[in-house]
């Protein structure tokens, strides 16, 4: 079925298809580690994502300094996913429009939701190991938090897509630069003020099969 103005549907992860604030403080919290102050320090600029990323990692090698990519796998075991996301899916492939992951999150996370839910790609940062899977402390930068539209321009360019075809689905400041991208524009349950006010539509629901009536609604104007 082809009657719909959208080809492309680019969502966030965290707080939008992984129910839980974000998947670096699920494995906090499983792990039992606090990274407050580190999160503080990056939104002031204090410090970059690639610093943010290995003083987490520091965090979990204080409680297991052996901890492997197996024990990060483990923890996502049980992760929650929004409600209607199956639902979501289905008439998204039915429209023919594809559905990408560009996100700031943990890929192994990532991955588990592409893969469940049949996403046509996804993008996320990946934990580096050694040859026997214990974690380094640093991470690969596949997505940039300063510019999320870049990967997701990589997206549009690989499926042929352009923006008018393009939404994107957010739900903090780090998506703003999607949206710049995008035709339409939503945020889902927004955490701050610089994603509503960036947002062609506010949507706040615990099912998000609730976005379909504005992707599949005809083009206004």
């Amino acid at each position: 079925m082809r009657d719909v103005p959208y080809r492309l549907v680019v969502f966030d992860m965290d707080g939008v298809l992984f129910d839980y604030v974000s998947s670096w403080k699920w494995v906090h919290d499983v792990m039992g580690v606090d990274n407050s102050q580190n999160l503080k320090l990056f939104r002031e600029k204090l410090i970059d994502e690639e610093e943010f990323i290995r003083r987490d990692v520091a965090l979990w090698k204080e409680i297991n300094p052996n901890v492997s990519i197996d024990d990060i796998a483990a923890a996502f075991k049980d992760m929650p996913v929004i409600d209607g996301l199956q639902e979501t899916m289905a008439a998204l492939r039915y429209n023919d429009i594809r559905s990408v992951i560009v996100s700031g999150g943990i890929d192994i996370a990532a991955r588990k939701i592409a893969l469940a839910y049949d996403f046509d790609a996804y993008a996320a940062n990946t934990l580096l190991t050694y040859e026997d899977g214990r974690l380094t402390g640093e991470g690969l930068l596949n997505v940039d938090l300063r510019d999320k539209g870049r990967k997701m321009r990589e997206f549009m360019q690989h499926f042929g897509v352009g923006k008018e075809e393009t939404v994107a689905i957010g739900n903090s400041f780090v998506d703003v630069k999607m949206f710049e991208n995008a035709s339409l524009s939503i945020a889902f349950n927004p955490i701050d003020e610089e994603v509503t006010e960036a947002a062609d539509v506010v949507l706040e629901s615990r099912n998000i099969t609730d976005l379909l009536e504005y992707i599949l609604a005809p083009r206004r104007g």
